[in-house]
Order: structure tokens, then sequence, then C-alpha cells
């Protein structure tokens, strides 16, 4: 008791000395306050706008274009840039106010996802300053702080957004600033960008402009033949996407790269060959299916949609074929079924989804199928738009084809592919003869957690559907 009773008697002498301290000399200690404070420093703020990821499948983004060019002011919300992904075209919004300051990513280049492509100041004032540390970022150096506005602005700054910069004056545009494979470049060859001149646009640093610094002799320009070039496009294509061997040009072709989006399909495509797929195939009578379609088509209803309508139905009955097998070791059985229908695009493939297609109408669904489809031919689609899928339908009975395989997509348990109505002699119950319309289905499944007894079962059930469509219309 005595030892503890020790700080509270100082503690409460303390207390009253500072008090008469207080009430003595008020002045004194104003002026003491005065000493003490440390004047208010107002950082500048500049923040970096990054390559977003669009999908869960995006490693890299192209820049399709600006919509805000340097200089401009923006608001929070605003879109600033048009991005291409693996999948789509997708404004970029900002998430503060502010001047874009620098574009560090001109349209038609590409950056990777979590890379800064622009420069965002909070003020003109602000600019200025993010010239230094764009500088700082184009040579690989560390980012010096910002000059001091007084004795006590050495202190640490506060935590902020990371930040990046760019020239102030629109017209100094991006003297300073290095191109993504300048800066590869400038790695490689240990290149100090900051002593580099720049001799692209605006004072943009080149790649040209390293290869001189470092020594390096520019190579003649020889327009490539057609037996050299394409090895080149072709190793491109292999560091993209994994193959067996690169095949021997062909005298006089053209070699395209692949655009994002069809990097993605032939990545996707090439991961599907490690998954144990097996095929089945169901003749399926749709005389009364193409009777109903007749009745709705005039209320927007397509085929495409009653088919999704009729699959997410059987999937109902069949949650195994809506499983998937995500880690090679168990299944995962989704508790939604969203329908990921096969549509062609100028330039590629893509899979838009009629999330929770078994909860709505086919009027809700064709209205929604309608909007998809719109947005997906403008390259306009979210990514939950496009990578939500359980099940996957690839209709081409529209072109005439009488049956095909698909291929299994990446994270689905099966994909189901339907060609055209044919007309077909049928025998009836009672061995009578007639004509009938006929389509064959064939579904890919995942054997791993779908066998050949369950997917006979699903398909059992669709054609039920099909052929005694009236359930469709509940």
């Amino acid at each position: 008791m005595a030892a503890s009773s020790a700080p509270l008697a100082f503690s409460a002498s303390a207390s009253a000395l500072s008090a008469r301290l207080r009430l003595a000399a008020p002045a004194a200690s104003c002026a003491a306050t005065t000493r003490r404070r440390r004047p208010v420093v107002v950082r500048a703020k500049i923040r970096e706008i990054f390559m977003p990821a669009l999908s869960s499948t995006m490693t890299e983004g192209k820049i399709v274009s600006w919509a805000a060019a340097e200089g401009d002011r923006v608001a929070k919300g605003d879109a600033v840039v048009v991005v291409e992904s693996d999948k789509a075209d997708m404004d970029v919004e900002t998430f503060y106010d502010g001047i874009v300051a620098v574009v560090l990513v001109p349209a038609g280049e590409s950056a990777p996802v979590g890379a800064p492509i622009a420069l965002l100041a909070e003020s003109e004032e602000d600019v200025a300053l993010a010239v230094a540390q764009a500088q700082a970022l184009s040579s690989g150096q560390p980012q010096q702080e910002a000059p001091a506005l007084s004795d006590a602005a050495a202190s640490p700054p506060p935590p902020a957004a990371p930040v990046a910069a760019a020239p102030a004056p629109v017209a100094a545009g991006t003297k300073g600033v290095a191109t993504p494979q300048a800066k590869k470049l400038a790695k490689q060859h240990r290149v100090d960008l900051a002593k580099v001149t720049g001799t692209g646009q605006f004072g943009r640093i080149t790649p040209a402009d390293v290869e001189a610094a470092a020594g390096i002799q520019p190579k003649p320009k020889v327009a490539p033949t057609p037996a050299a070039a394409a090895p080149v496009a072709a190793a491109s294509s292999v560091r993209a996407v994994p193959q067996a061997a690169v095949l021997p040009p062909v005298p006089g072709a053209t070699v395209v790269p692949f655009t994002a989006m069809q990097a993605a399909v032939s990545k996707n495509m090439v991961e599907s060959l490690s998954v144990p797929a097996f095929r089945v195939g169901y003749p399926i009578l749709t005389d009364k299916l193409d009777a109903l379609y007749e009745k709705v088509k005039p209320k927007g209803v397509t085929m495409t949609v009653l088919l999704a309508k009729a699959a997410a139905m059987a999937l109902a009955q069949h949650p195994v074929v809506n499983a998937s097998c995500r880690d090679g070791t168990s299944f995962t059985y989704n508790s939604s079924i969203n329908i990921a229908v096969a549509v062609s695009i100028d330039g590629g493939l893509i899979t838009p989804v009629l999330e929770q297609a078994d909860k709505l109408d086919i009027y809700l669904l064709s209205q929604k199928w309608k909007e998809l489809v719109k947005k997906a031919r403008a390259k306009q689609l979210q990514p939950n738009e496009y990578n939500s899928g359980t099940f996957t339908l690839s209709n081409l009975g529209m072109f005439g084809v009488d049956r095909f395989d698909a291929i299994l997509p990446p994270g689905q348990g099966a994909i189901m592919a339907v060609g055209a109505s044919k007309s077909t002699v049928a025998a009836d119950k009672d061995g009578f003869f007639s004509v009938k319309s006929k389509m064959m289905v064939n579904v890919t499944a995942d054997h791993r957690i779908v066998y050949g007894a369950d997917l006979a079962a699903f398909l059992q059930t669709f054609a039920k559907i099909i052929e005694d469509p009236e359930s469709l219309t509940l």
C-alpha cells in the first residue's frame, strides 16, 4: 500500500503545481505553447490512376482511348479512359477529383494490371511537383520528398495514396517520361533515364533513346521477308499461350497478332485440354417447341432464350451437372444456375450470362438477353455479366449446323452444343411413321465430377421439357 500511494501523492502534487503555474503565468504558458507549436504543412496530393483488373483472367490491358487529356480537370466518378481487357472495352472511372497531370501510357499501348497509367494532381500547383516524381519513376530511382514549405516540413509525411508524376504544363506533355519498353531496356542496359533526353512526342523517352544512350547501334531498317517475320509473331503468341511447338512459317502468309480477347480465348481453350472431358449426344423432337416459339416470337422471345430456360430447369433437377471441379479434389456445387450463352462478336467470342435463369420467366429472360447482347457487341459488358456462368449453351442451329461438339470452358462442369432442327421420319410408340422435326444436342462434361449416367439423366430431363414445353411459360 505504501509503495502504491507514493505515485498517487506525486500525481496529485504535480497536478496542483501545474494548476498553479497555469494560473500564475498564463502569458508564459502561451509563449511556451507557441514555441512548441509547429507550422501546419499542406503537402501536395498526387495520385496514380492504375490499370484495373477488369476480369479474373486479365493480366494486362490496352488503352483504347483517353476521355480526359493532360490538363483536364475531372471529378470523382468521371470516365477518364477506355481500357480493352481480355473480354471487353470498359470505361475506367477516377475515384478522386483533380487534374490529369500526365498520361503515362498513351492510347494504343498496354500496361500490366496494377501499373500506373496516369497521374492525377489535386490542384494546378501540385502538377509541377508531379513532374519530378514522374521522372523519378521513369528512371527507376526512389521518389524524392516534395520541397519543404518550412523548416518543419522535413518531418515524415502522413500516409497518402501512392504517388507518381507528370509534366506540369500541358505543353510540356510527357517530357522526361519513358515508355514502358524504354523502361525495360533501361533496366536491362543499366541506363539512368534521368540523363536521357527524349526525342518522342512532347519529349517522351523512347526505346531508341535508351539504346542510343547505351551505345547500341541502331539496326538497319530492312523489310523482313515473310519467312523472317512469321517466327517473330509466332514467338509472341507462344509467350502468351504455351504451345507444344512452333510451326514453320507459310511462305506468303500474313501474320496478325491476337487481340486481347482472342488471346484470352486461346488461353482458355488450351487450359481446357487438361480436363478429362467426355461427350454425349441426344436426339430431341422439337415440333411442340417450334410451335411455342411461333407464339412467343412476336413478344420478343428468341429460341436461344427458350433453350436456356429449358437447360436451367433441367439443371435444377440435376445439380451435379451445374457443379464444377476447381481444385481436382472436390465438387463445387453452385447455389445459382447461371446460363452462359456463346455469342460471336467482331474479333472474338464472349459468353454473356443469364443469371438465375431458372427463376425468371421467358419474357424477363428475353429482355435481359437483348440487353446483354447489345452490350456484348459494343464491348461494354461488366465482369459479372460474362464470368459468372455455371453452365454454357452454344447454339449453331440458326446457321443450319446439325451437330457439333463444344469445348468445355475452364471452371465449368458442362457445355451444351445445340444443332439445327431437321425434318426426319420417326416412328411413334404405336409403330406409325410420320415426319417430325428433330435436333441433336451434344453435351461435353468434366468426367471428374459428371459421370455418364448423370449426363444421360440430365439429357432425358432436358428432352422432356423440350418435347412438352408448356412448363417453359409458367
